[in-house]
């Protein structure tokens, strides 16, 4: 009698339970249910590899001048590097420094001339890691973004699948995840009103050390109307990597602006330049445009500030792009699907129209088949309906329109067990047994079938959920917390109600 005490409370503490987390625990809908954002994104790998390449040459050209080799030129042509040497006796010496210290690449000699192209590992094993640097630096974007259960996949060896439920607005959402946020602290050499002016004060040649970047000087609407040439060193002070913190502000005058805080590392290269460079003014760049270039009046720290006349709305996103950190590789949009609120809401109205069909159906067949005990079971799947809502929300889940399906789906496989466990009573009561005697066997005899049935069940949907996408997982895990939570209603629950007839009310059996 303890034991069935203990069980009426362990019954109650999980109806209520779930009562109470079916008010205070909302479930997140997918995509296709609450609308939202589609966007297939595809990493241009051949651009960063022509980057890689640009880096590499320099350092090919320095490496080869420290150890006294003369470079008559250097040059990339796509991904490839042209090496053209003065003399020929350096050819050798050029060749196996190459061979040792860049690996990556394939070495072919042309008498002077030496031809580099990346090798085919190389490349491959660069793709793999610029893709999954790009998936991990849009996830951080979108989850800034505060977006509830996004989809954020890879799909092929270059496209990135994001799906962002509830967001209408995708020309902001496309400009966080797609801007490629790279942030660099530069030397200014010097400016000008235009790129032909700069090249003059420059005797008509740009530096080799040295490139021209423009900043966009707008009006009091945001609107561009004229433009400032910096001619500023390649190699920056300082990158977005030494980034700890970036949050939108306001600067002196009081607009819009982004103050950032740097790492130890680069605060300390950050006051150690600013500090012997009072007095000269240091660019801040952001995708190779100047946002703003200050002179430096003391000391910098581990804080600065980035102006440039945002909107609040730019300074706040900028934030989020630069605490998510920069993409490896510029990324293009491919494809772009709004899913509009009226195709949601129809989903979940027809969504719950089948499942209150299903719902009803299902105990309607019981009560005429199984009588009393059938109306039990009925209870017992009232009860399991309302667990696995509460699940859902419990744990954050997102419904899909599959995982509607697989509601539905459980609420029919709900009701096998109780099947299986009914008809082993109706045949231990034909044999003579009593009541009593008959029910627990029943529920003892149809256990092990019960218990292979949903193992495998639930295996099957931990290979969806490990393989499948988006609204695959989302039936995956609705299809399992149903298969539980079925197990429970329909084995637990239905034996405690049937003892407390068997116990109390025999009078009111029948099945």
């Amino acid at each position: 009698m303890k034991s069935l005490k203990f069980r009426i409370a362990v019954v109650l503490i999980a109806l209520f339970g779930s009562l109470y987390a079916l008010f205070t625990k909302p479930v997140n809908f997918g995509l296709d249910l609450q609308g939202g954002t589609h966007l297939v994104l595809q990493v241009d790998i051949e651009k960063a590899l022509q980057d890689e390449a640009s880096s590499l040459m320099r350092d090919i050209r320095n490496s080869l001048l420290d150890k006294g080799v003369q470079v008559l030129s250097i040059e990339r042509k796509g991904k490839d590097v042209y090496v053209k040497l003065l003399d020929p006796e350096d050819v050798r010496k050029a060749v196996k420094l190459i061979e040792d210290d860049f690996k990556q690449f394939n070495v072919k000699v042309s008498g002077t001339d030496i031809s580099l192209s990346f090798k085919r590992k190389f490349i491959a094993d660069e793709v793999d890691r610029l893709a999954e640097q790009a998936l991990e630096t849009i996830r951080n974007r979108v989850d800034e973004l505060g977006v509830a259960e996004p989809v954020i996949v890879r799909n092929g060896k270059d496209r990135i699948i994001v799906e962002l439920p509830g967001v209408k607005d995708p020309d902001r959402a496309k400009k966080i995840i797609g801007r490629v946020a790279k942030l660099e602290f530069m030397e200014v050499v010097d400016v000008a009103n235009s790129k032909d002016e700069l090249i003059q004060k420059q005797g008509g040649k740009i530096p080799e050390d040295c490139k021209v970047l423009v900043q966009d000087l707008k009006n009091k609407e945001g609107k561009v109307v004229s433009h400032r040439y910096y001619l500023v060193k390649k190699e920056p002070i300082l990158t977005g990597a030494y980034l700890k913190n970036a949050y939108p502000s306001t600067d002196e005058y009081g607009m819009p602006a982004v103050s950032f805080e740097l790492n130890g590392e680069g605060a300390r290269i950050f006051s150690d330049y600013s500090g012997k460079h009072v007095g000269t003014r240091l660019a801040i760049v952001l995708d190779d445009k100047v946002q703003s270039a200050p002179v430096i009046r003391s000391r910098i720290g581990a804080r600065g500030q980035i102006t440039g006349q945002f909107t609040y709305q730019e300074a706040k996103d900028l934030s989020i792009v630069l605490r998510a950190g920069a993409l490896p590789a510029p990324v293009r949009f491919i494809e772009e699907t709004t899913v509009g609120p009226s195709l949601g809401k129809e989903s979940v109205e027809r969504g719950v129209k089948s499942g209150i069909a299903g719902l009803i159906l299902v105990m309607l067949f019981m009560i005429v088949y199984y009588r009393f005990s059938g109306f039990i079971a009925d209870l017992a799947l009232g009860m399991n309906v309302i667990l696995l809502w509460a699940a859902l929300g419990t744990l954050g889940a997102t419904l899909t329109l599959p995982g509607i399906a697989g509601y539905i789906l459980t609420i029919g496989m709900a009701v096998d067990a109780n099947v299986i466990i009914f008809e082993r009573i109706r045949e231990e009561l034909r044999k003579g047994r009593m009541l009593l005697s008959a029910v627990e066997a029943g529920f003892s005899t149809a256990w092990g079938t019960i218990v292979d049935a949903n193992v495998t069940t639930i295996a099957a949907a931990a290979v969806l959920f490990q393989f499948g996408t988006g609204p695959i997982k989302g039936f995956a895990v609705t299809l399992s917390l149903g298969i539980l939570s079925s197990m429970f209603t329909a084995v637990f629950v239905t034996k405690v109600i049937l003892d407390v007839i068997v116990n109390y009310r025999q009078k009111l059996f029948s099945i």
